[in-house]
């Protein structure tokens, strides 16, 4: 149980509130795939709440804190949001808000969010998504001590691994008591995939993400160039946006081209689609907090190579569930896809373990019960029927 706050929902939310059926709690989120893993973070709860439909518990909705349009024009969707919290506050509907924060300006979009319920007194959660401490360290003391003093109104702090809990509690100053590990949980086929080799004997192998540097994509292309395995039975697919042309033109020099193909930006049922056909993801990142992407290919048992940053060597173990290759190391990357797509067994295996682990750690309604639990205990309501989320373990 963690300690009162200045936003105590004691205050606020009386037992006899928690049976009425009207009341809400608001994911605050840009609400448009543009949000990135953010959004389907939030996504994914809205998601798990309605595969349960639940009659007693608080309904999620999401609260839009960016908006389609350029940057500046964010504004007008905060400015929106924040009225959307007073006028639940007032109806005396909104039982609290979860806040999804990354770094830069979505820090400081979600603060006014964060202090908009501070002054209207609802409570409020605040889920950590990036690597933020860089970021924070490089801000000036006066941008610091707001930062921390945002932090300070939450009932508390969800973060994604002991990293992330970490800097919160040593840069940040939050009561360790104040802070939650919630593991990210995606969907997933409910029996696991009966994965094989295709019968035309093509390993197809998926990179997922913005087509980028720190996404490791160069080192990609240059490790396939290197790699060995039969090329005529191998097909790359790299989706997402970003300078395709530039990548598009290294393949082309590279002379990888004939095998590997961009697929530009693509929407969840692509990359769903792109999964269930795919053997093997990688992902050889620079930095990453939990990358959605991974616990998707390891829901439909996929095998994964990436690299091991933020908290996948918390999570995963090497030539088990996962293959790790480090950072900008082109040649361990190229030895490591030639030695597992050369290697049928290695290779199903890696995906049947990698299922098994989704199954224990990874899936959509372990992730949001454990959310339940944390909305539970500080809005005094959450999606989830009380006497169902009673039953499971008690989150990190």
């Amino acid at each position: 149980m963690t300690q009162p706050t200045p936003i105590d929902s004691e205050t606020l939310v009386l037992p006899a509130q928690a049976a009425r059926t009207d009341r809400f709690i608001y994911i605050a989120v840009p609400w448009s795939p543009a949000g990135g893993g953010m959004y389907k973070v939030a996504d994914y709860l809205i998601q798990a709440q309605a595969r349960e439909t639940p009659e007693h518990a608080a309904q999620l909705r999401p609260l839009d804190t960016r908006g389609p349009g350029p940057a500046w024009s964010s504004f007008v969707s905060l400015g929106k949001a924040m009225w959307q919290i007073a006028r639940g506050r007032f109806s005396g509907s909104l039982a609290g808000v979860h806040v999804n924060m990354a770094e830069r300006l979505s820090m400081f979009r979600k603060g006014m969010i964060v202090i908009t319920c501070y002054v209207l007194r609802v409570p409020v959660v605040i889920h950590l998504h990036a690597q933020t401490k860089n970021f924070y360290r490089s801000l000036p003391l006066f941008a610091q001590d707001v930062v921390r003093w945002m932090f300070s109104l939450a009932s508390t702090v969800i973060v994604i691994g002991s990293g992330p809990r970490r800097f919160v509690i040593e840069d940040l100053g939050v009561n360790p008591k104040k802070v939650d590990i919630v593991i990210n949980g995606v969907p997933g086929p409910a029996q696991a995939p009966q994965r094989r080799i295709a019968a035309d004997g093509i390993r197809r192998v998926l990179f997922v993400g913005r087509l980028c540097e720190p996404k490791g994509v160069s080192d990609l292309l240059g490790a396939l160039a290197k790699a060995s395995f039969d090329r005529s039975k191998v097909e790359v697919t790299l989706a997402g946006n970003g300078d395709i042309a530039r990548y598009e033109a290294m393949a082309r020099s590279l002379g990888i081209d004939s095998f590997v193909k961009f697929a530009g930006w693509c929407d969840q049922d692509k990359v769903d689609e792109l999964l269930g056909r795919a053997d093997l993801l990688v992902l050889p990142s620079h930095d990453e907090v939990m990358p959605l992407v991974v616990l998707e290919a390891l829901g439909r048992g996929v095998a994964v190579v990436c690299t091991p940053v933020g908290e996948l060597p918390t999570v995963l173990a090497d030539g088990e569930n996962a293959c790790f290759v480090p950072v900008g190391d082109v040649d361990k990357l190229a030895a490591t896809l030639g030695r597992v797509l050369n290697d049928d067994e290695l290779l199903l295996r890696l995906g049947r373990e990698g299922r098994k682990l989704y199954e224990r750690q990874f899936s959509l309604q372990r992730f949001f019960t454990s959310v339940s639990r944390v909305h539970q205990r500080h809005f005094g309501i959450s999606g989830k029927l009380p006497e169902l989320e009673a039953a499971q373990e008690p989150v990190e």
